[in-house]
């Protein structure tokens, strides 16, 4: 047993990732929890609460309490960590008495905003909490030679912000967050299927149609999937088949708001290390690295090369954890 356990955490808008010292990754879970709105307790937190959305009782509630990748909802985050760190110290045996903590903030998240992660982590005991920026964590995960003097480019795309950093010397040279991501492409696919077939879908179908059939702008052999959801007309079940290209079009939107930034970080960046990232590319993290086609379509609009990070799930959470060795490195680089 540790009795300071020293733990990253990964406060996604999909998911929580927890990593510790000694086991590496030990918790990865949706962030999610179902309340009972009577009692306002804490029904499930995590999968269990996530295979409930769409299909409880009136009483009973998911919530996601994080909003593009900031806190909507503080009490609910802080019970949701409570629970989350419950299950950590069950699962990895570690006891969890006034643990340190690093937790990752958007960049683009106000000094608000970081206040509210901070005390959520603050208020289930932690004995310190060190804030670390999302891109530096990812490009920490991903293998980056973080603290030398050469360009780092990360485009971190998770479930509420893209986040684009260039990182040189453990700082950030050159830094855009846009509030678009994974969930901001699942809402545009419910969208586009209640316009043009009259049915509504729920927020999970959207994620298996974009996991299974979607693709970033490029050519492709086009697939098919059959979905089910509620004819708005007659309020019956209603079965219906959606193409590859119908998913490109509905999420185009997002894709070229992702490319924008990407665009925009790299023409802010200093002219000395314009040359390393010719050299070096971009390293793409988050889940929406993995759609399916953004690798090649990316290179082919910026020029670079483009490469996916060894672990894109992941690399935020493990960058967190690693950054405990380098947390006070990277505290005199912000300065």
């Amino acid at each position: 047993m540790f009795s300071n356990a020293e733990i990253g955490i990964d406060l996604g808008t999909a998911n929580i990732l927890v990593y510790t010292k000694s086991k590496g990754i030990v918790l990865n879970e949706p962030s999610v929890v179902a309340i009972d709105m009577e009692s306002k307790n804490v029904v499930a937190v995590g999968s269990e609460a996530k295979e409930m959305v769409g299909k409880t009782p009136q009483n009973i509630v998911p919530i996601r309490p994080l909003k593009d990748g900031v806190i909507a909802d503080y009490d609910v985050t802080a019970q949701m960590l409570k629970e989350i760190l419950k299950k950590v110290s069950k699962v990895a045996g570690l006891s969890m008495r006034k643990p340190t903590v690093v937790v990752c903030t958007p960049s683009g998240s106000t000094s608000v905003e970081r206040r509210a992660i901070h005390n959520a982590v603050k208020s289930y005991g932690a004995k310190e909490v060190h804030l670390i920026e999302e891109p530096v964590a990812a490009a920490i995960g991903s293998d980056l030679p973080v603290d030398e003097p050469v360009a780092n480019v990360i485009v971190d795309i998770g479930g509420g912000t893209s986040e684009v950093g260039i990182i040189s010397f453990g700082g950030v040279v050159s830094c855009r967050s846009v509030r678009t991501g994974g969930d901001k492409m699942d809402d545009e696919i419910i969208q586009y299927i209640r316009k043009h077939y009259n049915i509504l879908i729920g927020e999970r179908t959207a994620e298996n149609v974009k996991m299974e059939i979607g693709y970033a702008l490029i050519d492709h052999d086009e697939l098919s999937m059959d979905i089910r959801g509620r004819d708005m007309v007659t309020g019956l079940p209603r079965t219906i088949t959606i193409t590859s290209t119908e998913v490109q079009d509905a999420i185009r939107e997002s894709l070229e708001a992702i490319l924008e930034t990407i665009r925009t970080t790299l023409e802010n960046c200093p002219p000395e290390l314009s040359g390393d990232i010719v050299d070096h590319g971009v390293t793409l993290t988050g889940g929406g690295a993995l759609l399916k086609g953004m690798q090649k379509w990316l290179a082919d609009e910026i020029s670079v090369p483009v490469h996916i990070a060894p672990n894109p799930l992941e690399s935020v959470a493990i960058g967190t954890g690693r950054a405990l060795k380098m947390i006070n490195k990277l505290q005199k680089a912000a300065k």
